[in-house]
């Protein structure tokens, strides 16, 4: 037995340990192999961004090749023209700040005030004896180096090598930045002109039986990068637009140029934007005679920054990445540290193939949970967990809510019945205690007891398909009901919900425990069979004792029809039937609308049975 335990244990670790594992593994393999990863993350991000241009100009009959050479050819030409104009510009501020200096020397100046000033001649007299007691004051002595002489190493360096070694390292210095845009242009291109040949190795790689899932995945993820490029792209340029009108009626000069460097180092998650701002601040500190312009200059920064970061980019990105604003934050800390500044630009699209990834792999939903931006719990998960913390007004608000945009109906089938579901798995396994217990089924008792009187609001529509039992009265007579409740806890709630449908259906209900069941009230039904016959079951142990009740009522009641409802169970009604066979029930009904729409077919067929009106 204990070997039989141990193993058993074995056997509950590996699973837990596997997915730490596998994450250690894709971090390690995303760090060492970041050389070749980034340029191709950079070649996506920029395929997807070029990727509807290239799609516009092929509807326009374009070869897919010249759209690619076109669009490279447009996005280099104006790459390079913002580039030679910025370029210029910084070389004239450079140029024409030198100017400014003493005025910048001036305002430094004038930050220092007169206890700061007499601070800093305290801390220069300490420094002063400081350096007295340090200092030998005997004699040197000739011939005999001091303890504060120090031997230089000295090093025979040959000029020409020398020489060639800094044209060498200045040469390096150029080729690399080169050499990388030179991959990521070749890697674009490649994505671009053979966009389906990916897609196709993708799909090989996926499996024939993951098509559908794969493919799915595929749209989601370019469709999200798409809009969020270029919604990135929009929100920048009118960012850059707006601060640069602002620094030119500020009087700020250049302000074109900053309103440019502003909108290009958003890219650059958080740093870029602080970055956007010190190069124009520093310029109206070293330009403007007093203050004022300086404030103006970060007033503006922060008008904007506020409305753009807390109410345009959650509006736009949040609804069309699918992340959370946290996780944005979160994510690129994650790929800074891990690719430095290429994975803080890369944080965002990176992060959404990780959550696109969650929401189609089950295995690794965890990342769409703590990622994505549906943040909400269910309803039924919410009630369920507010009834645990036996806070009985804000679950009955939950069900207030629903009400307003759902029907009666679908609060039982959708909310209630799945949290007494959840509520019998909970205690069954031994994790819901008895006072929680009773308190939960308290106060569901408790609302579907109010929700008796409860009238459906206008725009609320009944989907079980069940008109007023008024009208349904005037029509003809409705064949009466009877709700059996297998056993006790919640058995007898949902049987208590499908008798409250019922009669507001317009059918006479009786409401009986299977206990009450007793041989006259048997032979008492077996005389009328046009009566209908519910039994009331709750998984997930209820089948047995549905099973038992429906066989004792059909040894006596032959002729009555008689439906099992197996309240919110996955198991289908063929093989709950298969089960059942030996009670013979007519149907297996999962749900309260299913209930209500099965007793309108079987009243239509008494309808046209003149033996059972």
């Amino acid at each position: 037995m204990a070997n039989g335990l141990m193993a058993h244990g074995r056997g509950v670790e590996l699973p837990l340990g596997k997915p730490f594992l596998w994450f250690a593994v894709i971090i390690l393999t995303l760090f060492f192999a970041k050389a070749l990863l980034i340029p191709l993350a950079l070649a996506l991000t920029l395929a997807f961004l070029l990727a509807p241009a290239v799609g516009w100009l092929e509807r326009m009959r374009i070869p897919r090749v010249a759209s690619v050479a076109i669009v490279g050819a447009v996005t280099l030409v104006g790459v390079l023209g913002v580039g030679y104009v910025v370029s210029r510009q910084l070389i004239n501020v450079a140029q024409t700040l030198p100017a400014y200096q003493a005025n910048l020397h001036a305002k430094v100046a004038a930050l220092h005030s007169p206890a700061e000033q007499s601070v800093e001649k305290a801390l220069s007299a300490v420094e002063g004896i400081g350096s007295e007691f340090t200092t030998d004051s005997g004699p040197a002595t000739p011939g005999v180096p001091t303890p504060s002489a120090k031997a230089l190493p000295v090093r025979v360096v040959d000029p020409g090598e020398s020489q060639i070694e800094a044209d060498f390292e200045f040469l390096m210095r150029f080729l690399r930045p080169v050499g990388a845009i030179g991959i990521v242009g070749v890697f674009t291109i490649y994505m671009l002109v053979k966009r389906e040949e990916l897609r196709h190795r993708l799909l090989q790689l996926a499996g024939i039986g993951h098509i559908n899932l794969m493919t799915q995945a595929l749209q989601d993820a370019a469709t999200r990068i798409s809009e969020y490029l270029v919604m990135q792209f929009a929100v920048n340029a009118c960012y850059g637009l707006l601060f640069g009108s602002g620094l030119f009626l500020i009087g700020v000069p250049n302000a074109t140029l900053w309103g440019v460097i502003a909108g290009l180092l958003r890219i650059v998650p958080y740093v870029g934007t602080l970055t956007g701002l010190l190069l124009p601040l520093v310029v109206s500190i070293s330009v403007s005679a007093s203050w004022w312009p300086p404030v103006l200059v970060l007033g503006l920064f922060l008008v904007l920054e506020v409305a753009v970061t807390n109410i345009v980019e959650p509006w736009l990105y949040s609804s069309r990445t699918g992340i959370s604003s946290l996780a944005l934050l979160a994510s690129a800390i994650f790929w800074a540290l891990l690719w430095g500044w290429p994975g803080l630009v890369l944080s965002t699209p990176l992060t959404v193939c990780m959550v696109v990834l969650g929401r189609y792999i089950p295995q690794m939903s965890f990342l769409n949970t703590l990622l994505g931006s549906e943040a909400e719990l269910s309803a039924e998960a919410h009630f369920y967990e507010r009834l645990l913390a036996m806070d009985q007004e804000e679950a009955r608000a939950i069900v207030h809510r629903y009400l307003t945009e759902k029907s009666l109906v679908e609060l039982y089938d959708c909310v209630l019945i799945p949290t007494l579901s959840l509520a019998e798995q909970d205690r069954y396994k031994g994790l819901l205690d008895e006072v929680r217990s009773n308190f939960l089924l308290l106060c569901v008792r408790e609302l579907v007891t109010e929700l008796a009187e409860y009238r459906e609001t206008k725009g609320v529509s009944d989907d079980s398909g069940i008109r007023s039992g008024a009208a349904r009265r005037k029509e003809r007579k409705e064949l009466a009901v009877v709700c059996v409740s297998t056993s006790e806890f919640a058995d007898d709630l949902t049987t208590l919900m499908l008798a409250q449908l019922m009669e507001r259906a317009g059918h006479p209900t009786v409401m009986m425990s299977a206990g009450a069941l007793s041989t006259e009230v048997l032979a008492g039904l077996a005389a009328e069979p046009a009566t209908m016959i519910f039994i009331s079951a709750l998984p997930p142990f209820a089948l047995s004792q549905a099973k038992a009740t429906c066989q004792r009522i059909r040894r006596v009641l032959e002729h009555n029809r008689i439906a099992v409802g197996l309240w919110n169970s996955d198991e289908e009604a063929e093989r709950v039937m298969e089960r059942m066979r030996n009670g013979r029930p007519d149907v297996v009904i999962h749900t309260m609308a299913q209930a209500l729409q099965q007793v309108v077919r079987w009243q239509q067929r008494a309808s046209d049975m003149p033996s059972l009106r």
